[in-house]
C-alpha cells in the first residue's frame, strides 16, 4: 500500500511541473517573466532597450546594403569572439588566459558594445551560475523554464539581487579603475556607439550594425544558457544540465561546446575533440604563436580521466 501511496504522491508531483520540449528536462521552479511581479527602473530600461533592437531588426529586409551587412559581421565578430567569448569570458570569468593589459582592456571593450552589460555585471553572473549550477540560485537556469533561462532573466533585476544582495566574487575586477569606470559610464558606450553609426552609416547602418547585429548576438548567446542546458549530449559527468551543441558552437565561436566547459572550467579550450570547431581557441593560438597570450590553460589527464562516465576510467 505505502509502495502505492509513494508512486501516486510522485505522480501527482511530475503532473505539476512540465517538461520542456523534446528534453528531458522539467521546470520545477515557477518565476513570472512579465506580470504578477515588481518593475523597477533598470528593468524598464533593459526591456526598452531589447524591444527597440528587436524594432531596428525589423527594418533590415528594407535597408540592406553589402556595406552594411560586412560592417555588421565585422563588429559581430569583434564584439562576439574578441569581447564576449574570449574576453569576458574566457580571460575574465576564468582566467584561462592571460593577456597584456592593454590587449585585455581593448577586447573588453568589444564585449561592452556587444551590449550584454558590464564586465563586472557579466562576470559575476557568469562565475554565479558556475557555482551555483540549476540550484534555486542559478541565474538562468532552464529548470524556471525555457524563455526565463534564455532571456526572461535580464528583465528581473530584482531576481538578481534576490539571490545576490552582495556580489562578492568579481573583486578581482573591482579592483581595477578601467572596469570601474566602465561599470559607472556603461550605458553612454552603448548610445555613443550607436550615434556615431547612424553619422557615418546613416539608418542602414544603424539597423544592421546596431539593431541586427545586437539582435543576432542576443539570441545565440543567451542559446549557450537555455539550449546548452536542455538540448545536446554529455560527454563529461558534470552533475548538471550542461550539454555540447554543435549548432550552438557554429554560431557563437565554440561556446555550444558547453558540457565540456562545465566540466572544465578553467580550460582556454572549448572544444575538446579535433572536429568540435571553436573558432576562439584558434585565436588564442594565433596570439599564442605571438606571444600575446601566456598561461594557457588546457584540462588535464588527470581531470579528464574523474569527468570521464565510464567508471573503469574514473580515478579513485
Amino acid at each position: 500500500m505505502r509502495n502505492l501511496e509513494t508512486f501516486a504522491s510522485e505522480e501527482a508531483k511530475e503532473s505539476r511541473y512540465k517538461r520542456i520540449f523534446l528534453s528531458d528536462v522539467v521546470v520545477t521552479r515557477k518565476r513570472s517573466l512579465f506580470r504578477g511581479r515588481k518593475w523597477n527602473i533598470v528593468d524598464v530600461i533593459t526591456a526598452i532597450w531589447v524591444v527597440f533592437v528587436h524594432i531596428l531588426t525589423l527594418f533590415a529586409p528594407f535597408t540592406f546594403t553589402w556595406g552594411a551587412f560586412w560592417a555588421a559581421f565585422v563588429c559581430y565578430a569583434l564584439c562576439g569572439m574578441l569581447g564576449l567569448t574570449l574576453s569576458y569570458h574566457r580571460n575574465l570569468a576564468h582566467h584561462s588566459l592571460k593577456l597584456p593589459k592593454w590587449l585585455e582592456y581593448t577586447f573588453a571593450y568589444f564585449g561592452v558594445q556587444a551590449a550584454q552589460r558590464d564586465p563586472i555585471f557579466w562576470v559575476s553572473i557568469h562565475r554565479s551560475h558556475h557555482q551555483y549550477v540549476e540550484s534555486d540560485k542559478d541565474p538562468h537556469s532552464p529548470t524556471y523554464g525555457f524563455w526565463f533561462s534564455h532571456i526572461g532573466w535580464l528583465f528581473d533585476s530584482g531576481y538578481i539581487v534576490e539571490k545576490f544582495k552582495e556580489r562578492k566574487n568579481v573583486e578581482d575586477l573591482k579592483k581595477q579603475p578601467f572596469y570601474r569606470f566602465i561599470r559607472k559610464t556603461y550605458l553612454w558606450h552603448i548610445l555613443a556607439f550607436a550615434a556615431i553609426v547612424q553619422a557615418l552609416g546613416g539608418f542602414p547602418y544603424l539597423v544592421w550594425v546596431v539593431g541586427v547585429r545586437i539582435t543576432l548576438s542576443y539570441h545565440l548567446t543567451f542559446l549557450v544558457n537555455s539550449a546548452c542546458h536542455i538540448w545536446g549530449n554529455q560527454a563529461w559527468n558534470t552533475s548538471d544540465l550542461s550539454k555540447n551543441n554543435l549548432w550552438v558552437a557554429l554560431f557563437t565561436f565554440g561556446e555550444g561546446w558547453h558540457n565540456n566547459h562545465h566540466a572544465f572550467e578553467y580550460s582556454a579550450r572549448f572544444g575538446l575533440e579535433w572536429w568540435q570547431i571553436d573558432l576562439c581557441w584558434w585565436f588564442i593560438l594565433f596570439l599564442e604563436a605571438m606571444g600575446l597570450a601566456t598561461n594557457v590553460k588546457l584540462p588535464t589527464t588527470a581531470h579528464k580521466l574523474k569527468r570521464s562516465f565510464s567508471s573503469d576510467n574514473k580515478l579513485k
